[in-house]
């Protein structure tokens, strides 16, 4: 029975205290308008548009450091924001715009390969963005002459 009692004393006692305010009263003109525009923007998305998305080096030898850039176009309604570009293995490094391409505009993203591994390799760049798909893929190819080899052999 005390405990019935002690219970209802603090649902009164917390009802009487947190209805005091209106909570409509404390929302701003300005924050609504500046969601509604975000609400609005929600459905548009950047798109990464490459001029190619796969290099091929040809014959390369073992050890040779080669590099492409890679050029494309944000054709999307929203800026594009590249959060990582991640490649298949170490020997390839990717570089990318840190800042965001607004729509229209240009941007490159430079990949570079040390020459490692023999014979035919290909090797793919992951690019993580706001896209919609939110992944972007890239490739490169080359064939790598082992040390001592003069060119591809064929039987």
């Amino acid at each position: 029975m005390k405990n019935l009692i002690l219970m209802i004393a603090v649902i009164t006692a917390f009802t009487f205290t947190s209805c005091k305010d209106d909570a409509a009263a404390k929302v701003s003109k300005e924050k609504v308008e500046k969601a509604e525009t975000r609400d609005a923007n929600s459905g548009k998305f950047p798109k990464m548009e490459f001029a190619e998305t796969e290099f091929d080096f040809g014959t390369i030898d073992q050890g040779t450091n080669v590099e492409h850039v890679f050029e494309f176009t944000n054709t999307g309604e929203a800026p594009l924001v590249i959060v990582n570009a991640k490649s298949s293995c170490g020997c390839t490094v990717p570089t990318y715009p840190k800042t965001p391409v607004e729509p229209g505009a240009t941007a490159e993203m430079l990949v570079k390969f040390n020459g490692s591994g023999k014979n035919q390799v290909s090797k793919t760049v992951t690019i993580t963005a706001n896209t919609e798909t939110g992944k972007e893929t890239i490739k490169i190819k080359a064939f790598v002459n082992p040390k001592g080899n003069s060119g591809p052999t064929t039987k």
